[in-house]
């Protein structure tokens, strides 16, 4: 009886641990890779993975979109993140200051540029950036400086034109760049200030009024994080982005060439 139950012990043992390296097996096989990514990369990076999924068929990309200021503070309370996608330098830097990346994997991968928009339904009053002055313009859409790109894109560029100051009472901040395409879409506003690409996604519901004039280049970064728990797929989807594939991608969505 005693040889039977040992027997038995040994059998759920060796099973057990069959489960286990079945887990294990199955889990490499299937990985799922996080990239927290600027909010104006949501419809491309849908695209990019669908790609990257073609040539990985183990990887699964799950995504996490906002403003990049906000996943740069999730990843500084140890959210699990992979690889992260900035909208502009300063944010990326700060998170490079903080040790959160492995520098080596760094790159820029794609440009944009900052417009005027206004809802494809307005009757014109805004007509160029001088015009945002005119008493008919109560309401603009714009990013938070504190944590959103466009936001600091766009007080650049009305400094730059003596308007920022004068035009402050009629901001409404907004807490990333879809939100401010989200409000001058519905008419919420009759302006904002987004990037061209995303311009792009709403064209039906949108019109580009002008390119906002800016000395710093619109540029995105790219890294993986130092504590990426899969490093070596993390480091082969920064290295996609640079692919021909992925490029044409950017490039059908708007966006330039680094």
């Amino acid at each position: 009886m005693k040889q039977k139950s040992l027997r038995s012990n040994a059998l759920v043992r060796a099973l057990g641990a069959g489960l286990v390296l079945s887990v294990v097996s199955f889990a490499a096989q299937a990985g799922t890779l996080t990239v927290s990514a600027a909010a104006s990369l949501t419809n491309v990076f849908n695209d990019v993975a669908a790609a990257y999924k073609k040539a990985h068929p183990d990887t699964t990309i799950q995504y996490n979109f906002a403003a990049s200021g906000a996943l740069l503070q999730q990843i500084r309370q140890g959210a699990p993140v992979d690889v992260f996608a900035s909208a502009d330098q300063k944010t990326m830097n700060d998170a490079a200051k903080a040790g959160l990346l492995d520098e080596a994997t760094r790159k820029n991968f794609v440009r944009n540029e900052v417009v005027l928009i206004t809802p494809s339904s307005s009757n014109g009053e805004v007509k160029d950036l001088q015009s945002l002055k005119s008493p008919a313009v109560s309401k603009i859409a714009v990013g938070s400086v504190a944590s959103v790109p466009v936001g600091r894109y766009t007080e650049e560029g009305l400094e730059k034109s003596g308007q920022w100051e004068k035009l402050t009472p009629k901001f409404i901040f907004a807490e990333n760049v879809r939100q401010v395409l989200d409000y001058v879409s519905r008419g919420e506003v009759q302006a904002g200030f987004v990037y061209a690409t995303d311009a792009a996604v709403r064209s039906d519901k949108v019109r580009v009024v002008q390119s906002l004039p800016i000395d710093t280049v619109v540029s995105y970064p790219v890294a993986v994080i130092k504590t990426s728990p899969n490093a070596a797929e993390a480091r082969s989807f920064v290295e996609f982005l640079d692919s021909d594939q992925a490029q044409e991608i950017f490039s059908k969505a708007g966006f330039r060439k680094p």
